[in-house]
């Protein structure tokens, strides 16, 4: 096979690390914050010269705005309420950063950067020798294929194929917008069903092949879980928010985007963009670091 890897970036993953990480505070040339915009161009160029991870051909995703079509589906699902102004200010100049890097960036308006993902990672895996996920999210645990769709996750330093994340989640990848839409999940606002923990939802998930598939009687059960009459009130009583929860985890597969996968092979650095970036942010450290010059 031609193209050993294909790396895929969690864009809007990698800006929020890095203004929450203990970097020190950095004003651009505007007196503007950009520590997270600097966190990220340095985190890309660490990746691009990194000799482990050998990236060859990569895409990085952005979520900008936070909202999506699952927004119009539940009143609840996760916004850009609450996002420090200082960190909002920089969505569209880490896009620009991003692009004077050389690389393929999405920037997503209905759909999420995880959904961008889950569309490469869908469209490309049977053409690469694999396809790296760069991000921890567990929602994108449902991607993984064996070890040809892993997810990597740098901070931790760790590497997840299925069975990976089916020690993390315990349930194999398929299942895993099941998982989610029982137990929750804070961070993109799925409120879940209460009283379903990830040890019982996980145990009936290996037996059930679908949280459709879990009868409503729990004497139908063929796993025993503790409080199951309760659990199986909650379940009939709430199937339908479940089902809701469930397809607001479930990632779009079918995002258009536009790109063919020689076209996301990697490009040298465009020397006169990123030192306009470099003045831009207000960083000399970083005009030395690309490896390669357009």
């Amino acid at each position: 096979m031609g193209i050993e890897r294909l790396h895929l970036v969690d864009g809007t993953y990698e800006l929020f690390r890095a203004h929450y990480s203990k970097r020190p505070e950095h004003r651009d040339a505007d007196g503007a914050d950009a520590r997270a915009t600097l966190g990220f161009v340095s985190s890309m160029l660490r990746l691009l010269a990194d000799p482990t991870e050998r990236v060859t051909h990569i895409g990085v995703a952005f979520d900008n705005p936070i909202e999506s079509f699952r927004n119009e589906l539940f009143d609840g699902y996760k916004t850009g309420e609450g996002i420090e102004p200082a960190l909002y200010a920089q969505f569209d100049k880490v896009e620009a950063a991003a692009r004077a890097l050389g690389l393929t960036v999405w920037v997503m308006d209905r759909h999420e950067a995880d959904d961008a993902l889950a569309t490469a990672a869908r469209r490309w895996r049977d053409e690469v020798g694999q396809v790296r996920i760069l991000s921890p999210d567990k929602d994108l645990g449902q991607c993984v294929r064996g070890a040809r769709v892993v997810q990597v996750d740098q901070v931790r330093q760790r590497e997840l194929d299925e069975a990976g994340v089916q020690a993390r989640s315990g349930v194999p990848p398929q299942r895993v917008p099941d998982l989610l839409a029982l137990v929750g999940d804070d961070a993109d606002g799925i409120p879940g069903l209460a009283g379903f923990g990830a040890r019982t939802a996980a145990a009936l998930l290996t037996h059930y092949p679908s949280l459709e598939a879990i009868p409503d009687d729990e004497a139908q059960w063929a796993v025993q879980v503790r409080g199951a009459p309760r659990l199986a009130a909650v379940l009939r009583e709430q199937r339908a928010a479940a089902l809701l929860y469930k397809r607001l985890a479930t990632l779009a597969e079918d995002v258009p985007l536009p790109e063919s996968l020689a076209d996301l092979e990697r490009r040298a650095v465009p020397r006169a963009a990123f030192l306009e970036l470099c003045a831009r942010l207000g960083s000399e450290g970083l005009r030395s670091r690309p490896t390669r010059w357009a």
